[in-house]
């Protein structure tokens, strides 16, 4: 066989499902869009008989959804369809400049010489690579062995640096170890209170919310923090509701108040942490009259959310986006978590921080290297150790790997100038990034470009090649969902002629770039090497197969050897620290990077909505998903409205340093009357990040999508 010839053998997982493939029942798989992910059946229909080649049925027997699914997980057979998606090649026309169809030789021969041309005459770090928090652990395995072994280049990262990276620094520190969730979702219905933080579950994980609903069942307390009412804070016993980029203040005066109420857990404190006189010191710097003054959170909300927290036997703090997406993510998150070492609501059954990931795979797909300064296990790519384990299981020498490269924005501003030529799978940074139209600009920059994706997304379309890959239903492979259970998604049908697996795209291009051996197109191949490459490290992967996986309903890492269990509950013994004690951290509130002035005197936040997900380059091709959130649109209090003479339905501009955006208002007595809100999932004249700050934070290498200062301005309409 050809080295360049993808292997096309059907993986033994593949056929994990027996008989009940012979008689027609449904093949259990896992929906492929939230950290969730979901357990359902998707059963294979016969030919001309419907829209779709298959479709979803309810897997009950998972424990994570119980069979339930949302609009999304529904529809997810409709992209399927071969007139949904990419099904050939396409290469930019030299002579007409547009994207023509062409054969799989001819297009991955040109993605070969423009990856080698650049590197060759620019030198190996001309050469960038992005990924994605969507693509298989093997997927990311094999993308970030690709660019450090056959490319050279220490220029890799990936959209889930956008996700929950500011949670992942906080948790490392404060912990030694990053994992979402340190326990399973359903410890939380059977905590006494949840801190829920910046995160909306009823529309972005609505099969979660029934862990809440049962919390409240069961005597708990549930808090909710955010700007707006959204769904589930219509749910909360108590919503706070502070302003975007103030949660680091809030936090603090939450701990202050624990101090000067009596309410800390000293003996926990001595026992388990270590760092409690500086952290204490700052806290006590935020009185609750400044908190009140900085985040609009009344002083009697502040105790109550002390009392509720402190009075259960045990309690959960959980954050997502809305903290994390900031300038100073990694501080807030720490500040939060600091409120859990103090109350020794952490290494406990029950209790505990925790963050609720984004992405199908956001973090599996930080852990086995597509991350900048990170190698397969979790481990550091400075870490000599490191170095020489995973350089031995991939047959190089440890010299000859990168360094660590530039994050994830630092990436795509450099596109066209330091990095000539990029390769991009499974993200869209035209719609997803911070300061978009920039962004946009800088990939126009790059020498070349190739995208391989399911469909031809806002910067597929801008690629010199495009390559039509395969989805979730048409391979098999594992994901990590939040909770830290390694997943199996397997093969229910075959992709349409055409179409290949990124696996077998990157086989392709190693062996045509003279790498015949390493990367094979073989799913569990590559699972089984990634097992090796992890072993011994943070995100031990050692003891999972496949079949365990099939046989468990997932396994939970770190899991060291097949003879033993996963771990389901971290830190209930010792924290993963060389001293085994949580470091609390001494933080400090800080403004945003742009406060609301004279000029730019609203504040814009943005999220997500029930219907959508990530940039929408997939659900915005489903028609139920389409015909449910249509389009962009501007989230606003009447009050504010009509200080500037808005009308709801009315189109209005939003204008940042950055660029302008315009949709349709909506009002809403939900938001604060001094913030406007935007949800992210479309391109053109209503992308909302082309508002959007990319001001770093420091330590996490995460943008500031969470707050921007904007300026409101009528539009007339033709």
């Amino acid at each position: 066989m050809n080295a360049a010839t993808p292997r096309t053998t059907a993986t033994p997982a593949a056929q994990l499902p027996g008989p009940a493939q012979l008689s027609g029942a449904p093949v259990d798989t896992h929906c492929p869009y939230c950290s969730l992910q979901c357990g359902m059946g998707l059963r294979r229909l016969p030919a001309g008989t419907a829209d779709a080649p298959a479709e979803v049925v309810e897997r009950p027997a998972f424990p994570v959804n119980r069979g339930a699914l949302c609009g999304k997980g529904r529809t997810a057979a409709h992209l399927l369809a071969p007139g949904a998606r990419l099904t050939e090649p396409l290469v930019r026309d030299t002579a007409t400049g547009r994207l023509v169809p062409a054969d799989w030789d001819t297009a991955l021969a040109r993605v070969a010489a423009g990856l080698s041309r650049t590197g060759a005459a620019y030198g190996k770090d001309a050469v960038g690579v992005f990924g994605g928090g969507g693509l298989t652990n093997e997927k990311a395995y094999a993308l970030g062995k690709f660019a450090r072994v056959v490319l050279g280049t220490s220029q890799i990262d990936y959209n889930g640096r956008f996700c929950m990276s500011s949670a992942a620094a906080a948790h490392q520190r404060a912990f030694g170890l990053d994992r979402g969730l340190p326990f399973p979702l359903a410890d939380i219905a059977r905590t006494g209170c949840v801190v829920l933080v910046g995160s909306n579950l009823a529309e972005t994980m609505p099969p979660a919310l029934r862990y809440l609903t049962e919390l409240k069942e069961n005597g708990g307390r549930l808090i909710v923090v955010d700007p707006r009412r959204t769904r589930t804070a219509e749910q909360a016993d108590l919503h706070l509701a502070p302003r975007p980029g103030t949660d680091l203040a809030l936090a603090l005066g939450l701990l202050h108040l624990v101090v000067a109420e009596g309410r800390t857990d000293e003996e926990f404190i001595a026992a388990r942490t270590s760092g409690w006189p500086a952290a204490r010191a700052a806290a006590m710097a935020h009185w609750p009259e400044l908190v009140e003054r900085i985040t609009g959170v009344p002083v009697p909300q502040l105790r109550s959310a002390v009392r509720h927290f402190c009075a259960a036997d045990s309690a959960m703090v959980l954050t997502a986006r809305g903290p994390e997406q900031q300038s100073k993510g990694t501080d807030t998150v720490g500040a939060w978590i600091n409120l859990c070492l103090a109350t020794g609501r952490a290494g406990r059954a029950y209790s505990g921080y925790g963050c609720l990931t984004g992405q199908g795979n956001g973090q599996g797909g930080r852990e086995h290297g597509q991350k900048a300064d990170q190698l397969p296990g979790y481990r550091k790519l400075s870490d000599p150790a490191a170095r020489a384990h995973v350089a031995e299981v991939w047959g190089v020498p440890p010299e000859s790997l990168p360094g660590p490269g530039r994050s994830a924005y630092e990436l795509l501003d450099a596109l066209g100038r330091d990095v000539r030529a990029l390769l991009l799978m499974g993200s869209n940074p035209v719609v997803s990034a911070p300061r978009a139209a920039h962004v946009e600009q800088r990939i126009r920059a790059l020498d070349f470009l190739a995208v391989a994706d399911v469909v031809l997304s806002e910067t597929a379309a801008l690629a010199d090649v495009v390559l039509p890959v395969a989805q979730w239903a048409e391979e098999t492979g594992t994901t990590t969902n939040l909770e830290g259970r390694v997943l199996l998604r397997r093969r229910a049908l075959p992709p349409p002629p055409g179409v290949r697996t990124d696996l077998q795209v990157l086989h392709s291009l190693a062996a045509l770039l003279g790498w015949e051996k390493g990367f094979p197109a073989d799913p569990e191949e590559t699972f089984d090497e990634l097992r090796r490459a992890s072993a011994g490290g943070p995100a031990d992967y050692a003891g999972i197969t496949y079949r365990r996986i099939a046989a468990e309903d997932g396994v939970f890492w770190p899991c060291s050897a097949e003879d033993r269990p996963g771990t389901p509950r971290l830190f209930l013994d010792r924290f993963a620290t060389p001293d085994g004690r949580a470091r609390f951290a001494p933080v400090t509130h800080r403004p945003a990077a742009e406060e609301p002035d004279d000029r730019y005197p609203v504040v814009l936040t943005t999220g997500r909505v029930l219907a959508q997900y990530q940039s929408g380059a997939q659900t915005r091709r489903v028609p139920e998903l389409a015909t449910a959130a249509p389009g962009p649109y501007v989230e606003i209090h009447p009050r504010l409205a009509r200080r500037y003479g808005i009308e709801d339905g009315r189109p209005v501009a939003v204008v940042s340093r950055r660029g302008r955006a315009v949709a349709p208002a909506r009002f809403s007595e939900a938001i604060r009357a001094d913030t406007v809100f935007m949800p992210f999932h479309w391109p053109g004249a209503g992308r909302a990040n082309t508002l959007t700050n990319p001001a770093l934070d420091p330590v996490s290498g995460m943008p500031e999508f969470k707050t921007c200062a904007v300026r409101l301005e009528r539009v007339a309409e033709t």
